[in-house]
């Protein structure tokens, strides 16, 4: 069974730091196609924030390139977020997800929702100014 398990999420300050884990387990995880994240808030839709395949081209949404970078452990099956510089604008519900084994992996999508088929629980990330 497939099972992604998020960390790192709370509160910070406007301009400070925080770095996310998501822990995948049910396959090997350098067999996967690509790794994301996600955030929502009320009321608006769930959009791709970073993305990393599995030969480690990355994807980065306009409003966090610069600030936030995405990588992951093969040895330790996990997908990091580093986000620095925050600002109110970040507060959201942040959401690992994972596409899973794929025998051809395409670069096409990497921030789209239908690309992943596997995704953490979610947890807070608050912003204060």
């Amino acid at each position: 069974q497939v099972q992604l398990v998020e960390s790192g999420g709370g509160s910070v300050q406007a301009g400070g730091s925080l770095r996310l884990s998501c822990v995948v387990s049910g396959y090997t995880y350098s067999r996967g196609c690509m790794q994301g994240w996600f955030r929502q808030v009320p009321g608006k839709e769930r959009e791709g924030v970073a993305s990393i395949s599995r030969g480690g081209t990355t994807f980065y949404v306009d409003s966090v390139k610069g600030r936030f970078t995405v990588s992951q452990d093969n040895a330790k099956s996990t997908l990091y977020l580093q986000m620095n510089s925050l600002s109110p604008d970040d507060t959201a519900v942040y959401y690992c997800a994972a596409s899973g084994p794929r025998p051809i992996c395409t670069l096409s999508n990497a921030l789209d929702r239908s690309k992943y088929n596997y995704w953490g629980q979610g947890t807070q990330v608050t912003v204060s100014s």
